[in-house]
């Protein structure tokens, strides 16, 4: 049975040269748009339409998710215009403010507190395009729906010829969504970090060769798309458009391998890194960001991750995108289970970091073992 995206696609394919045939224009070739575009794609669609159903994610607690996951257009389009009213107050700049490097990962230091930048945060991200489905400020932490960057489709002869017509079924085939934390380190100094997914749909073939329908699979995440938005929310923030692009260009250091997956028997173990506490954390938080958890809370001081996971595997789920946009999940399939991931200092360039389960008990289980693995794998990238 052809799927519903792949019919959109040959309909447009079959109504668009006859259409560019009536349309007097010159030819063009197709140009690629290396810029970055959400917003068309935030402003025309209703909540949660981009969520790729495949890519299983873990679910976050009931009382950081806006209201369903969703947030309605109205509140979005009155979030934006909020935004751009409060954009003068911050074009000053933030004293201090600047790109912190270690190795090959980035991220963004301000000289301000949290709880005043987080709402400047959530303004940015909704003034981009996107929606957040997981929205908590007593814990610094936001995550935006998925959503697709409408730069990315070629502006060909064809297109141009419609015009916004029948944009809309053009399809990259691709989705994002980032992840923003916000951590404290001293008092009156945040650290800002944004991580990104991306979703590819691809389809599934009968022996044959042919596409019967297509199914949402995680892609590669792209370092390039953080430092763009980390570069944004810099101008954001009061910086200029030459300052923040300089800063976040500025090289970044070798990678150097620094994770070692230490197994102890059967399902026991541990990942050693060759790192003191400070830098250990920080890699296992953004290891955190880009795999399917959801970070709920953390302590610093205890070294302790409070995270949730859904394993992907659990829900074996191989309907296509808009076969589960009209059709219902099983809530009991999807729930996540909670862990602690516990990062502890070894010596001056050395930790060790385990897992255990809710209640602060070893996890010596299938599941644990291979949290440690995707979390080694997530390390070595």
């Amino acid at each position: 049975m052809m799927n519903l995206l792949l019919l959109s696609r040959r309909w447009l394919s079959l109504l668009a040269f006859p259409m560019a045939a009536l349309v007097l224009i010159s030819c063009k070739s197709v140009t690629s748009n290396d810029t970055v575009d959400y917003k068309s794609s935030g402003a025309v669609r209703g909540p949660n339409l981009s969520y790729p159903p495949d890519l299983i994610t873990a679910q976050a607690d009931r009382r950081y998710i806006i209201q369903d996951g969703t947030a309605t257009m109205s509140e979005y389009n009155a979030a934006v215009k909020k935004s751009a009213q409060m954009r003068t107050n911050v074009m000053t700049g933030i004293p201090g403010m600047r790109i912190a490097k270690d190795g090959e990962r980035r991220w963004l230091v301000v000289e301000k507190p949290a709880p005043e930048l987080y709402p400047q945060v959530k303004d940015f991200w909704q003034e981009n395009g996107f929606l957040l489905v997981v929205d908590s400020p007593s814990t610094g932490i936001m995550e935006t729906d998925w959503a697709e960057n409408r730069a990315k489709i070629a502006q060909d002869f064809i297109r141009s010829a419609i015009g916004g017509a029948l944009d809309s079924l053009y399809d990259t085939g691709e989705r994002d969504k980032y992840k923003t934390r916000l951590e404290v380190t001293k008092p009156g100094e945040t650290e800002i970090y944004i991580t990104q997914r991306g979703a590819i749909e691809k389809c599934t073939t009968d022996t044959t060769g042919a596409c019967l329908s297509t199914i949402w699979t995680p892609r590669p995440n792209d370092p390039e798309l953080e430092a763009v938005f980390l570069a944004r929310l810099m101008e954001r923030l009061g910086m200029t458009q030459e300052q923040a692009k300089a800063m976040v260009a500025a090289p970044l250091g070798p990678k150097t391998p620094k994770a070692k997956f230490v197994q102890e028997g059967n399902n026991k173990g541990y990942i050693e890194l060759s790192a003191g506490f400070d830098r250990s954390w920080r890699d296992i938080g953004l290891a955190l960001d880009r795999s399917n958890f959801t970070v709920e809370d953390r302590n610093r001081s205890q070294g302790v991750y409070f995270v949730r996971y859904v394993n992907a595997k659990d829900v074996g789920d191989s309907k296509g995108f808009f076969s589960n946009l009209f059709s219902s999940k099983d809530d009991s399939k999807l729930q996540a289970k909670k862990y602690q991931v516990i990062v502890k200092s070894t010596g001056e360039n050395s930790s060790n970091v385990y897992v255990q389960d809710a209640d602060g008990k070893p996890e010596n289980t299938p599941a644990g073992f291979q949290l440690l693995t995707l979390l080694t794998e997530q390390l070595a990238k």
